[in-house]
């Protein structure tokens, strides 16, 4: 194995971790040109060599290429600087969620009062829960009295009260 040789595997480590560097250091695709200087450099080494070592030279990038990113993403995040520069997820309290759906079915039938005008989505109060609900058909103005008639997944769909 020639000096070359040597050298061609150099560049691919270099071009390895320039990669990595990109994916830490803010650099405007500066380092990637340099990354793709040592990758084209070391394919095209390989190619002076024959084209079966350019072949494997260029099947060996394709692997590296994408497994270098995929672990320098997986790392990234778990890292001082990844911690500072990432966004934590959003804390959920315990009247955010939405309501499963065995929590909804016992709604069915119940009677409540809308909140919010129903066009056809909008907000209703039942009991003292505020639930995001459906118009059976067009619009209905607040402070009305609504029942619920039929819930699917999520989806709490109601039906005016007529009060005679």
């Amino acid at each position: 194995m020639g000096w070359w040789l040597v050298f061609a595997v150099f560049l691919y480590f270099a071009c390895a971790a320039l990669i990595v560097a990109e994916v830490f250091v803010p650099s405007g695709g500066l380092i990637s040109v340099f990354a793709l200087g040592c990758l084209g450099g070391g394919i095209a080494i390989f190619f002076h060599h024959s084209v079966l070592a350019g072949c494997i030279g260029v099947c060996t990038a394709v692997v590296m290429i994408p497994s270098v990113l995929v672990t320098a993403y997986k790392i990234f995040p778990k890292t001082s600087f990844g911690k500072s520069a990432t966004l934590a997820p959003p804390q959920r309290q315990q009247g955010d969620a939405v309501p499963d759906t065995p929590e909804l079915k016992e709604l069915l039938g119940a009677v409540g009062v809308v909140l919010t005008p129903l066009r056809p989505v909008g907000m209703c109060d039942f009991s003292g829960r505020r639930l995001e609900c459906v118009a059976e058909s067009g619009y209905v103005d607040k402070a009305n009295k609504v029942k619920v008639i039929n819930v699917e997944s999520t989806q709490l769909t109601v039906r005016v009260i007529e009060e005679s």
